[in-house]
Order: structure tokens, then C-alpha cells, then sequence
């Protein structure tokens, strides 16, 4: 099995460095016209000192009337508008919102980069110094919320794709429990065991109101977990720590911690044991995913990129060799969740184990990026997750992200939770 990820891995890097680099024909040059950085394929600024909350959807969910172009060109230019909303729009719908644009994402949502090569790749706006990379796959919704074009985003999340982002670009991002939002209308990445629908907003007030639209009655819930847990010295935070991770950004969630004045309770060795093996079964279920649903791309002479097609591939490898020892792994890892729940409230560790890398387009962006994520054990699980930024002691970025995993449909608690590391941060 180790030798299958090691050869699954290198083939999909030399892949992507083959292709990117020397196939140059073969990767589209037009770019959006959108004056916000690349965060919006379709946008539609409001009326003037309008009151309403603007909402940018990720432009994998269906918006009545217009195209879902799943991030990619050939489907941008094949694709007829949709016949009706998403199910997860129908709440906002019904209410004082106005969705404000389609935002952008990496092609058919399979880059953990963010890099568009069609639309254009919105870069981080933690550093004003260098293009850093949004983090993917719904960059445009995360660069939305950080430039102040929406109020709240909806993103969806297979592997990390909210929450990603959100570290990258300093504000929150919230994965729901697999099955809570409805994915009709959505287009499919893994929507068997690990796709979701989860808002992104600057604060909790912000991604609050975000659920709020996904799920009618969350703002009461939301408040009832507050009023219940009003202080942090009643919930207990099983801390885990993972090999590999910036002493900085560990340093960085452990002051978070203890300023939240939560009760700490450090993770064993076989819970990380664990974790790691979640890790590397997630991915593999999320490639073979790919594969499923995007194979039919890889035929296309153009409006495809070269990036996605050698991702698609690798999921086709995935498929053939790694998928079901994975499944026979997953009610085994629910269940070590369920049990570690018992002792802890939440789990902390970091969203990223180190801070953003430069935007590249070159081939190891992808690996480079897979690499640094702590998010994927929790979409194989099906659980819900909140990041959230914090303060880093670093005199390149201000913030990293905090993660924070619950039982499954704990999102009202796990805000709270995120309220009071929010309250109690000087930043």
C-alpha cells in the first residue's frame, strides 16, 4: 500500500510538471475581466447603499439562470444555464439577500492550490508583499469575504476545500456535517462519503448567518449553545499535535487555547496513529472520486486544463488500487471519533501545518499544497469543523488558522467555541 501512494504521488507530480511546463499550448490564457482580484466568474455588484446581506456562491452550486461552470472552459462554454436554484439556496431565496456573484474556484473543485488557469487565480490578501496562494478549491469565495465583496460565502468542502482557503486568507470557513445541507444541484466531487455545502464569513456573527441560510432555525441553536456554554472553562479541547507542523503556527494555537481558557487535553500517540491513516484513506477516496465524475473531461482537446487532467488521472490510479480497503477503514475511524468525543468536546490542531506558499503554477503547487492541509480525516469521517483565524508570531503573515472538529451536527457548539477564541484574540 505504501508503495502504491509513493507511485501515485510521483506520477501525478511529473505529470503536472510535464504537461504545465512544457505543453503551454495546451493550458488557456483568457482571464476574467472581474475587477476583484479573480474572486467572482459572474458578479453583480449591489445597489448602492443597499442594506441587504450579500451572499457569493461558489460557482459548483447552481444559481437559476446562469451557467455553472464548475471553474473549467469547456464547461463554461458547453453548459446551459441552470433550470432552478440549488436546494441550498431555497432559505436565502426567502429572504432580504442578494447574491452578489458566481465565485471562483479551481477547475471541477480538484485543486488544493486554488490556481485557476482559465479564470484566473485570486491571491491571498494576508501579505501585500508577495502573491501567496488562496488555497483551493473555493478561493473566490474566501477572497470575497477577505476583500469585503460579500458578507457570506457558501463554499463546499470534500477535502478541505472551505476550510483551506479560509486559512489561507485569514478568515473563517465552516465545514458541515456530510449530509446536513442538501448537495442537489451541486456539482459532484465525492458526494457518496465526503462532499458538503458550509459557509465562509470575516467572524462568527458573519458564518452564524451564513447557516442560518442553510439550515433554517441555526441562529436559535447557535444562541442556546452559547447560553449554555457561556465561558470556555466548561469545554474540554483534546489538543492534537502532528508531525511535520511549524513550531510557530503549534506555538500559535496553543496561546489561542489557553486564552479561550479552554480545559486542554493532549491527544495519544495511536489517536495520531489514526488520524495519519484517515488521512492518506481520505484522500484516496476523494482521488478515486475524481475520476468518477470528471473522467469524461479527459477527452477533451481544449477548455480542459492540463493541471486537471493529470489530477483526474491520478484519481483513476486511486480508483483501481485504493478504494476499497479505504471504505472498510471508514466505520472504524467514525467510530474512534465517536469514541474521543466521549473525553473531549472539540479537537484543536492547526488548519495548515505551515504558512501559504507563493502562488507557482508549476506542477509540486498541487503536492505542495496537499501536503500542508490537517483537514482531509474530517471529511472521511463525515464530521463538521470550524477554522478560524488566529494571531502567529511572525513577522511575514499576522495569522494562521485554527481547526476545530466536532461530533457530528455539533456546528452550534462548535461556533461558540470559535466565539470565544475570536473573543478572547488580540487581533
Amino acid at each position: 500500500m505504501k508503495r502504491h501512494s509513493y507511485i501515485s504521488a510521483t506520477s501525478l507530480l511529473i505529470g503536472l510538471f510535464l504537461i504545465t511546463c512544457f505543453s503551454d499550448c495546451a493550458i488557456p490564457r483568457r482571464l476574467t475581466s472581474d475587477p476583484c482580484d479573480h474572486a467572482f466568474i459572474r458578479y453583480w455588484p449591489p445597489p448602492k447603499n443597499s442594506k441587504q446581506l450579500r451572499l457569493a456562491v461558489k460557482d459548483l452550486i447552481d444559481v437559476k439562470g446562469v451557467v455553472t461552470t464548475a471553474g473549467s472552459e469547456y464547461v463554461a462554454e458547453t453548459s446551459a444555464p441552470a433550470k432552478s436554484d440549488a436546494a441550498c439556496l431555497m432559505i436565502s431565496r426567502t429572504r432580504n439577500v442578494q447574491i452578489v456573484g458566481k465565485t471562483n474556484l479551481s477547475e471541477f473543485a480538484v485543486a488544493p492550490s486554488g490556481i485557476n488557469d482559465f479564470f484566473g487565480t485570486p491571491g491571498s490578501p494576508l501579505s501585500k508583499r508577495s502573491r501567496l496562494m488562496p488555497g483551493g478549491s473555493s478561493s473566490g469565495s474566501a477572497i470575497a469575504i477577505a476583500n469585503a465583496l460579500a458578507d457570506v460565502a457558501f463554499g463546499t468542502d470534500t477535502a478541505g476545500s472551505i476550510r483551506v482557503p479560509a486559512a489561507c486568507c485569514g478568515i473563517l470557513g465552516l465545514k458541515t456535517t456530510f449530509g446536513l445541507v442538501s448537495l442537489d444541484g451541486v456539482f459532484p466531487v465525492e458526494p457518496t462519503h465526503m462532499d458538503t455545502v458550509g459557509p465562509m464569513g470575516k467572524d462568527v456573527e458573519r458564518v452564524v448567518q451564513g447557516m442560518d441560510l442553510l439550515q433554517d432555525g441555526f441562529a436559535g441553536r447557535y444562541r442556546a449553545a452559547v447560553a449554555a456554554k457561556p465561558s470556555g472553562k466548561k469545554i474540554r479541547i483534546g489538543r492534537l499535535r502532528l508531525s511535520g507542523t511549524d513550531p510557530n503556527i503549534d506555538e500559535a494555537v496553543d496561546d489561542a487555547l489557553v486564552r479561550a481558557q479552554f480545559e486542554v487535553i493532549p491527544l495519544d500517540q495511536e489517536f495520531r496513529e489514526k488520524w495519519d491513516q484517515a488521512n492518506k484513506d481520505g484522500y484516496a477516496l476523494a482521488a478515486a472520486g475524481v475520476w468518477r465524475n470528471d473522467r469524461k473531461y479527459l477527452n477533451k482537446l481544449t477548455g480542459v486544463s492540463a493541471r486537471t487532467k493529470a489530477i483526474i488521472v491520478w484519481g483513476k490510479f486511486e480508483s483501481a488500487t485504493s478504494y476499497n480497503s479505504p471504505l472498510a477503514r471508514q466505520t472504524a475511524w467514525q467510530q474512534t471519533l465517536q469514541e474521543t468525543f466521549k473525553k473531549v468536546d472539540f479537537i484543536a490542531l492547526p488548519t495548515l501545518q505551515k504558512l501559504p506558499p507563493s502562488i507557482n503554477k508549476l506542477a509540486f503547487s498541487e503536492a505542495q499544497m496537499r501536503n500542508l492541509q490537517n483537514t482531509v480525516p474530517v471529511n472521511f469521517a463525515g464530521n463538521p469543523a470550524l477554522a478560524i483565524p488566529i494571531p502567529l508570531r511572525n513577522k511575514t503573515l499576522p495569522a494562521t488558522s485554527l481547526q476545530l472538529v466536532g461530533p457530528r451536527l455539533s456546528e452550534a457548539g462548535l461556533l461558540n467555541a470559535g466565539r470565544l477564541v475570536e473573543s478572547s484574540s488580540p487581533m
